[in-house]
């Protein structure tokens, strides 16, 4: 299909209104919401807060949709989780950690001006495009209630159109025969991703899981003996992302080129703001 947006145009605008959504799962407020239902925990958090718009679903549709987690850690928390607090009081507690995260991130002046809430109408009305086909993260999201105040419907339609992109990504991965920590380790190799150390951390593999990975990815001809991409691994990176582009093309073609770059400015200036205040550890992007 022929696009009157500029190459990339749906991808940049997405990797400044993606940080806005995920920086409340590395906020201390939903850490302190979640432990007041119980859930103390901060794999159990993450799978819950992300989950529980599909209700309470088992280990096995959480390991499905999020992918890249090992389902050991995912079956450690799930569905134990949803006995200690109910999705409802799940979602509750998410939408008060984002409020509270991006008051402290933005500031109020941020949170109530006029760019906040054009921003906000602008993402929500990109969303209208987006697809429930085959996409299920997306789809329970796009199920729940728009808020009303203008930067928590930013970050509701900055959730929904992270979800609709993550949802095709999987299938795109999917397509290029990388199982969940091929996926990891060749996009870390791009020097983009999270370091090795906040995958191990974080998704529940262990070293051997990851460098077992890395041995099937230079049998492929995709990494070197360095842990760096070969020249067809760079390709396949490079497909793999346009791709994603194109199956997540429709939201931002329903916005329209100058719209989109007018999100883009916007998401930008609240996402730059919001990094100088923390809102993501220093250490986690990276190779080390």
């Amino acid at each position: 299909m022929t696009s009157a947006l500029q190459e990339r145009a749906g991808r940049r605008c997405h990797n400044v209104l993606n940080p806005l959504h995920s920086a409340h799962y590395f906020s201390p407020d939903l850490g302190r919401e979640l432990a007041d239902l119980g859930v103390t925990d901060r794999d159990a958090a993450y799978f819950a807060a992300r989950a529980a718009a599909m209700g309470a679903v088992s280990a096995g549709v959480v390991t499905a949709t999020f992918y890249n987690f090992r389902h050991e850690l995912v079956a450690k928390h799930v569905p134990e989780v949803w006995r200690t607090a109910s999705p409802q009081a799940v979602l509750a507690a998410r939408a008060r950690a984002a409020d509270a995260t991006l008051r402290r991130l933005l500031g109020d002046e941020v949170i109530g001006s006029r760019e906040m809430a054009e921003a906000a109408e602008l993402a929500l009305r990109a969303t209208e495009a987006c697809v429930r086909t085959a996409r299920p993260l997306y789809a329970a999201h796009a199920d729940l209630p728009v808020p009303d105040e203008p930067h928590l419907a930013l970050w509701h339609a900055a959730t929904l159109l992270r979800e609709h992109r993550g949802d095709g990504h999987l299938t795109v991965l999917l397509g290029a025969e990388l199982d969940p920590v091929e996926a990891l380790v060749s996009h870390t190799a791009t020097g983009k991703g999270m370091s090795p150390r906040w995958v191990l951390a974080t998704r529940g593999w262990r070293r051997a899981d990851w460098d077992a990975a890395a041995g099937r990815l230079r049998k492929r001809g995709l990494l070197d003996a360095e842990g760096e991409l070969t020249t067809s691994g760079v390709e396949l990176r490079r497909a793999i992302e346009s791709d994603t582009d194109r199956l997540d093309q429709a939201p931002y073609e329903h916005l329209g080129a100058a719209h989109v770059e007018r999100l883009r400015e916007l998401a930008t200036g609240f996402l730059m703001t919001s990094l100088a205040a923390g809102a993501f550890p220093e250490d986690m992007i990276g190779k080390g």
